[in-house]
């Protein structure tokens, strides 16, 4: 019996960008097979050719032993293939009932809706997760007003109404409960015994050695390895991941940070999106967040900053106990932010590059009154140092290439002389000479004394910048890596660890 779904030599280019260059997968008849990669493997982009809403460029695709072609996920919902979006596709202001069926909606005679039977089906798939779905989650319930988990649990159930023969559950079990996760496997369970294939992606290795059959591993765009569950084990799986890059490519740091009392003491910060995180931060250090993307290593950052308050949690700041509950705060207390999403946290949006650079520094010193000839020339500076390329300071910043805009949205903290820096994902959208500009220039402000928290969706920049590593996992950090144990195996084996 061929497999229910081969794909062979799957390729697909973003403009330059390389998503995959050779991804292959054979999906059983009612298996459960997982699919494991680190950031930016892959694995995400082949999930969504599988599913049809991205296009390969070149490679095969079988199912049941026949070459399709799916060019809509219209088509591939009509040859029995779902996808679970690991960024949920609910609308918010529509109940549970509408979300689960939307575009299925029940109609009775006339074609008119059916609100009984809608209610009726509703029902009967929230009965599967009624013992663990919590309060308030009912089939008229608004979305908006759901926690997290439920929202989760209403796309899960968005997939099981489809009735599909072919499952891909991207980060599925990501915002639940072991209780909900026990849950799910058993449905899982169920629908293997019923000939239901899945595709599983989780980061949490102990739930990937309990539900799947097999395992592949994609690697930098590529299939690399593909394992029986069985007959493999956790160290095996994650050094295909990392491959034989074992030791980190660093650049050593020419003053080491201080050994003396922190700048910045963190403990005990929760959020939504953050669990009980405490960390210090002491002058002169380069602090890593690692782990997969979207574990909270963002929310800990923009936590700090202001943009999403902790709920509890205290901060010290050079021993002198601080609250910041907006942006301004942070900025006043010496914290600085960069954000690699330019456009939603950054751009000053028709304004000048002057004014681009200026608004921290507007802020930082409790200007009423601003005067260019004396700001120009410390903003140029910062600019310069990240050789950033622009016609001159009253040109819009709208008049930058994408690369150019991130740096002058760099240099505005620069110029602030800020004695804590928070990177979140900075390198975004800027090119590799650009990268090493900034590399060179945030270990230069390290030896002078500056402190950074610096947040990277690739592994390759926290191992080559940073002097420790605080991984995390679903919100709490999993582990912390310094020293010998700064390289890409011990990296990839806490971010893939239990929950803490």
């Amino acid at each position: 019996m061929p497999p229910v779904l081969e794909a062979t030599g799957i390729a697909k280019h973003f403009g330059a960008v390389v998503a995959l260059s050779n991804g292959s997968l054979s999906v059983g008849k009612g298996e459960v097979h997982a699919l494991l990669g680190a950031n930016g493997s892959g694995k995400s982009t082949l999930c969504k050719i599988i599913a049809g809403t991205v296009a390969r460029d070149t490679g095969s695709l079988r199912l049941d032993g026949s070459e399709v072609s799916l060019r809509t996920p219209r088509e591939a919902e009509a040859r029995g293939i779902a996808l679970f979006y690991q960024e949920l596709s609910l609308v918010p202001q529509l109940s549970v009932a509408d979300n689960i069926f939307l575009g299925h909606e029940r109609t009775g005679a006339g074609g008119f809706l059916d609100a009984r039977q809608l209610r009726a089906d509703t029902d009967r798939l929230i009965a599967r997760f009624a013992s663990v779905a919590g309060t308030g989650f009912t089939a008229d319930a608004p979305v908006s007003g759901l926690a997290p988990d439920q929202r989760q649990i209403v796309e899960i159930l968005k997939v099981l109404a489809r009735k599909p023969r072919l499952i891909i559950f991207d980060e599925a079990t990501a915002a639940l409960d072991r209780r909900q996760v026990e849950l799910f496997f058993a449905i899982l369970r169920e629908l293997k015994a019923e000939g239901v294939s899945t595709i599983f992606i989780s980061h949490r290795m102990d739930e990937i050695f309990e539900i799947a059959d097999r395992i592949t591993v994609m690697r930098n765009g590529a299939t690399v390895a593909s394992f029986a569950s069985s007959e493999t084990d956790r160290d095996a799986v994650v050094r295909s991941m990392v491959g034989d890059v074992g030791i980190r490519d660093r650049v050593e740091r020419a003053v080491p940070p201080s050994s003396g009392a922190p700048r910045l003491k963190l403990k005990g910060a929760s959020s939504r999106r953050v669990r009980d995180v405490s960390l210090t931060l002491r002058p002169g250090e380069i602090l890593g967040l690692g782990g997969l993307q979207g574990q909270g290593q963002s929310a800990l950052l923009q936590g700090l900053f202001g943009a999403l308050p902790f709920a509890s949690g205290t901060l010290e700041i050079d021993g002198r106990p601080v609250s910041i509950r907006k942006p301004a705060d942070a900025v006043r207390t010496g914290l600085a932010y960069v954000s690699g999403d330019r456009g939603r946290d950054a751009a000053l949006h028709g304004r000048s590059i002057f004014e681009n650079i200026g608004s921290a520094t507007m802020v930082r010193e409790k200007l009423a009154l601003v005067w260019p000839r004396h700001l120009r020339p410390r903003f140029e500076a910062a600019a310069a140092a990240l050789n950033t390329k622009y016609a001159g300071m009253e040109a819009p910043i709208g008049s930058l290439s994408g690369g150019n805009q991130q740096k002058i949205f760099i240099a505005r903290w620069l110029a602030t002389d800020a004695p804590v820096l928070l990177l979140d994902d900075p390198t975004k959208g800027i090119d590799l000479a650009a990268k090493a500009d900034f590399f060179a220039l945030v270990r230069n402000l390290a030896d002078k004394g500056t402190s950074i928290i610096f947040y990277a969706s690739e592994d390759a920049e926290l191992l080559s910048l940073c002097d420790r590593i605080l991984v995390f996992n679903s919100g709490a950090v999993s582990a912390e890596l310094a020293g010998a144990s700064l390289d890409s195996f011990h990296l990839t084996n806490a971010a893939y660890g239990e929950v803490a």
